[in-house]
């Protein structure tokens, strides 16, 4: 079982609230439906859940509604809790490195700020 959490901004802000809160009721949906198999399922398909290679183990969920296709990243922070770190609609064949990026950035953050308290 695992349990999915957004990252926070020093100010708060959740950079992955702000994307799925710019997406239709239906791309939502689905969003939330793929996260939902990810916390209940121990093995999750591919086709919804994958590491990405050469990140620094990031993790990305994978959303296609219609030809719609979104991408949210996140990393493991202990064993089971998945934080992530940003979302984005994917345009092209690969991950924008500018995402992984800053997927990367957000997870050396957030673990110096818990190390912090």
């Amino acid at each position: 079982m695992r349990t999915v959490d957004f990252y926070r901004l020093p100010n708060s802000n959740s950079p992955v609230e702000v994307f799925l809160d710019s997406l239709t009721g239906k791309q939502a949906q689905k969003v939330l439906w793929v996260l939902q198999l990810i916390e209940e399922l121990d093995v999750v398909p591919r086709q919804y859940f994958k590491k990405l290679a050469d990140s620094e183990d990031i993790w990305e969920v994978r959303i296609q509604l219609g030809n719609d296709i979104f991408r949210l990243l996140g990393f493991f922070a202990g064993g089971t809790l998945l934080i992530l770190t940003n979302g984005f609609a994917k345009k092209t064949q690969k991950t924008p490195p500018q995402e992984i990026a800053r997927a990367i950035r957000r997870k050396e953050e957030y673990l110096a700020r818990r190390k912090k308290s």
